[in-house]
């Protein structure tokens, strides 16, 4: 998954939410389908315990909305 070196510098993101790694994928290849601008932050070292392991996910603020959309149809609530 990218990293936020991945972004251009004219966009701005805000935080989507933690999801488990299959949900992270699969919200990510709906975010590129849709041309959203996303990056993602995965769980190493130390943040494996208080994170559970969660990828954490963040997408352009201009488009949070859809996002959020797309990430309740993959994941749930």
């Amino acid at each position: 998954m990218p990293g936020l070196e991945n972004v251009p510098r004219d966009v701005r993101t805000v935080y989507l939410g933690q999801f488990l790694g299959e949900h992270a994928s699969a919200i990510a290849t709906e975010l590129d389908t849709r041309g959203i601008v996303w990056w993602s932050k995965e769980p190493n070292g130390l943040t494996r315990i208080w994170d559970h392991g969660g990828v954490h996910l963040f997408v352009d603020r201009t488009k949070i909305d859809e996002a959020k959309e797309i990430a309740t149809a993959v994941a749930g609530s």
